[in-house]
């Protein structure tokens, strides 16, 4: 009876000795641990702006994906997924900002899967007169017949407006329809000179970026009543999409227009290193999936040369990745030592978690990089968005279950 109880002692022991080995042999999860984030001002120093003052204004944002102002200093923000989000007294100094619990109503049914739901959201430049907002969403499609309970829907890409009357969008009137496709990425707008609207589609993970009978992973270009410009470059090509302005580019997760110059540069992801900000030029291959500085998650080269004839350099790349968001370039007086500078989210650095911040980018006058600063990176929050306020501060969301709009001001 001893000797079996010995022998059934010594099984456990060596059993609990083993996993404890095995748990001492497994590598430490990759990544910074979750930080929180206090209500209390942060107080940074920067290169040449130096002290600034980093607030929380609003929590509770579920996976908030961008930011657009109202007139009035209120802001709307998409939760990417299903919601559309209002902040009032966002950028109203004399109040405090507050995150209205109901959501805007109105919107249509959207699909929220990973990278895909209610995406970008943009005011017409006549807001203040016509009240038109316009919005980028994932219809979801059928599937088909036996598909399995959690099988994902075939998606496409719409753009459409409507018309923001108090709490609700009214009038919502589809624009432009993307082809259906197993998966959709995410899209940005921006509205440029002479009533043309901007829109960026992606294609990380198919050759559709080259394909210019689709909408995706390319840079769209309609009017504001979603007709298409007779000066788009591939209008009179046979089975083209008249929409499409550039193509061959992979994962597009910001865009800006310049002030004064009309120059569009649009942020691109690579899949591991080589992340691009472009400008974007009517007609342009940017090489997608052909030509990239970056690598495959695995660690392979994506192509042997990042660029060949007929392709576009970047203006911008980064290596290793810093997963590009938002920008936006700054032209307020709040700031004078980052005037025309150009901001851009970022979500983690080199594929390392709880990473990311804000990089400045400093240009000479022939859009020829200067400098760079990565800001904000002490917070370790996935930075989703950037814009300039109608207070002339800076604003930026984190991409968090419980995301978070934050305000960057001078330090007093």
């Amino acid at each position: 009876m001893y000797k079996h109880a010995a022998l059934s002692l010594a099984a456990v022991i060596a059993t609990v000795l083993a996993a404890d080995i095995a748990i001492a042999q497994q590598p430490p999860p990759i990544g910074i641990a979750p930080v929180v984030v206090k209500n209390a001002p942060y107080v940074f120093d920067t290169a040449e702006q130096h002290s600034i003052r980093v607030e929380v204004l609003a929590r509770g944002l579920a996976r908030p994906f961008t930011l657009a102002f109202l007139p009035n200093g209120d802001a709307l923000v998409t939760e990417r997924g299903a919601r559309l989000r209002l902040v009032r007294a966002a950028a109203r100094a004399t109040e405090v900002a507050q995150l209205v619990p109901e959501p805007i109503a109105g919107l249509p049914a959207v699909a929220p899967a990973r990278g895909a739901g209610l995406n970008e959201v943009a005011l017409h430049p006549d807001f203040a007169t016509n009240g038109l907002v316009y919005f980028t969403y994932n219809r979801p499609g059928r599937l088909p017949d036996g598909a399995a309970a959690n099988a994902v829907p075939p998606m496409s890409l719409v753009v459409a407006r409507g018309k923001l009357e108090g709490m609700q969008l009214t009038g919502v009137k589809e624009l432009l329809v993307g082809e259906e496709r197993p998966g959709v990425s995410a899209q940005r707008m921006a509205f440029g000179p002479n009533d043309m609207l901007f829109i960026t589609t992606g294609a990380p993970d198919t050759k559709e970026a080259q394909d210019l009978g689709n909408v995706y992973g390319k840079v769209l270009r309609i009017k504001s009543d979603g007709t298409v410009p007779a000066d788009n470059p591939f209008v009179k090509r046979k089975g083209a999409r008249p929409e499409v302005y550039a193509y061959g580019l992979r994962d597009q997760l910001g865009l800006t227009i310049q002030p004064g110059t009309g120059t569009v540069i649009a942020t691109d992801h690579g899949p591991n290193g080589g992340d691009e900000a472009n400008i974007i030029l009517p007609g342009r291959n940017y090489g997608w999936p052909l030509y990239s500085f970056g690598r495959t998650y695995e660690g392979p080269r994506v192509s042997e040369l990042p660029l060949a004839a007929g392709i576009e350099a970047p203006l911008l790349v980064w290596i290793p990745s810093i997963a590009p968001t938002g920008a936006v370039f700054y032209t307020g007086s709040q700031f004078p030592a980052w005037k025309n500078n150009l901001f851009i989210g970022s979500s983690r650095r080199g594929e390392v978690v709880r990473t990311g911040g804000i990089e400045r980018v400093v240009f000479n006058d022939k859009m020829e990089e200067m400098r760079r600063e990565m800001l904000l990176t002490d917070l370790h929050q996935r930075i989703r968005d950037v814009r300039q306020g109608p207070d002339g501060l800076l604003y930026a969301i984190t991409d968090d279950a419980d995301g978070m709009l934050l305000r960057i001001a001078p330090s007093p």
